[in-house]
């Protein structure tokens, strides 16, 4: 009896000691993340890939060179792992909320086993500003968001720093990196576009030479049955896009059209199998459905989630074109030039001007400087056409394409052999 009574003394004490050891580890973190001025709201959440995880909500000045002017609440997803392991500094370009899930983990937190921090991009979901200003949604902004948000972040997590995104959060990476070339140690952009214009120019070569000959003939000869076949899918996509309540800057038709024109774009961005397209002989059925897999109708209305998106598209992130050539007979517009501002701008921006200066810039930057950065591009992926591809003889900087790869390419899609090539050099800048 005396003996159980000592184990169950020995058990209730581990027990005891145990408890506060985590509890103490929690409360290390948030201790750390009440000390940050800036941070308003600390909330737990649900993780199975890290020790702890929080949404906060971080006070951010609309115009950080007027802070005068107003300020809005930004979301920042902190996952912890330890705090003598390096940090990995997501920059969204969109909205945060996947990484709200469990089991959400970025890849290279995942592969370096790294802390996380989440940034989501202004004027996106729960980071939009009220009233929307337009005027402050710049890059250079949202780059001096990132400043704030590393600079606080550091005196919890003092160790090495990456940053990284995927194609408008992977132009994020390069745009931080070059108003704060010093914040990070490591950049690595996932197919990230450097656009020299709303039309940029080179997307439209690129479709022409993607591939094979065949798989660009068997696309084409889609786009064109689509086409022919007007007169019957018509109604149905009208149909179709009243009942998603879509509302449009012009007719219904122009936006059939447009929809055909973006579908060899998206069918090669995403990745869909050749194999997947309708023969030209497929009922309407399976026409008009495979069309809306892979182009759909809802791009094109102005109030789409991706609205913000457009709005800096047009002001100085830049876009691509349509080549209307080979369609010409069956289309119902003329001309596609334009079409960024007259399709998916809000009403008071449809005449602004695109400004070059951030694409000089970030030029300027890559060829004059070779900070630590690894590029990662898709073969076939039409946003290639503006990679940083160009980039030759530069020790630091390295660009890795998957073969055959699309916007879904990352590290862990690549060969073996450059796989291997980016996690070493990735380790060696970390020692």
């Amino acid at each position: 009896m005396k003996n159980i009574h000592i184990r169950y003394a020995t058990l209730l004490l581990f027990m005891l000691l145990a408890i506060p050891a985590s509890l103490s580890a929690q409360t290390a973190l948030k201790q750390k993340l009440s000390k940050i001025s800036a941070i308003k709201e600390v909330r737990p959440l649900e993780t199975s890939e890290f020790a702890e995880k929080y949404v906060t909500y971080f006070v951010q000045p609309l115009d950080h060179h007027h802070p005068e002017r107003g300020s809005f609440r930004q979301r920042i997803i902190v996952s912890h792992v330890g705090f003598d392991r390096p940090t990995v500094i997501v920059t969204e370009g969109y909205g945060a909320a996947y990484a709200l899930r469990p089991k959400y983990r970025e890849e290279l937190s995942k592969l370096l086993n790294a802390n996380m921090i989440f940034v989501e991009y202004r004027y996106f979901l729960e980071s939009t500003p009220e009233p929307k200003d337009w005027q402050y949604l710049t890059a250079e902004n949202s780059a001096d968001d990132l400043h704030a948000v590393t600079t606080a972040f550091k005196n919890i997590y003092p160790g090495k720093w990456i940053a990284t995104g995927i194609s408008k959060g992977g132009q994020t990476t390069l745009l931080y990196r070059t108003f704060y070339p010093d914040d990070v140690d490591i950049s690595v952009p996932y197919v990230a576009p450097l656009c020299y214009g709303v039309e940029d120019g080179r997307h439209e070569p690129f479709l022409h030479n993607v591939s094979t000959a065949e798989n660009r003939k068997k696309i084409e000869n889609f786009q064109l049955e689509v086409l022919k076949r007007k007169a019957t899918l018509l109604p149905r996509f009208e149909k179709y896009c009243a009942e998603k309540k879509y509302s449009f800057n012009a007719p219904i038709e122009e936006i059939y059209d447009y929809s055909v024109l973006e579908y060899s774009f998206a069918l090669w961005q995403w990745g869909t199998p050749i194999s997947s397209i309708p023969a030209t002989t497929a009922s309407d059925d399976d026409i008009f459905k495979h069309l809306l897999a892979i182009s759909e109708p809802g791009y094109f209305t102005p109030n789409s989630p991706n609205a913000s998106f457009f709005v800096q598209a047009a002001r100085e992130l830049g876009y691509y074109g349509y080549d209307i050539e080979p369609f010409k007979e069956y289309l119902s517009i003329k001309s596609s030039k334009g079409y960024l501002h007259r399709l998916m701008l809000p009403e008071e921006l449809k005449d602004m001007d695109f400004d070059k200066t951030l694409s000089k810039k970030i030029t300027k930057l890559l060829k004059k400087n070779d900070p630590k950065m690894i590029f990662i591009y898709g073969q076939n992926d039409p946003w290639t056409a503006a990679g940083v591809t160009w980039l030759k003889n530069k020790k630091n900087i390295h660009v890795f394409i998957q073969p055959n790869g699309s916007h879904l390419a990352r590290i862990n899609t690549l060969p073996e052999k450059e796989k291997k090539e980016v996690m070493e050099l990735i380790n060696k800048w970390l020692e």
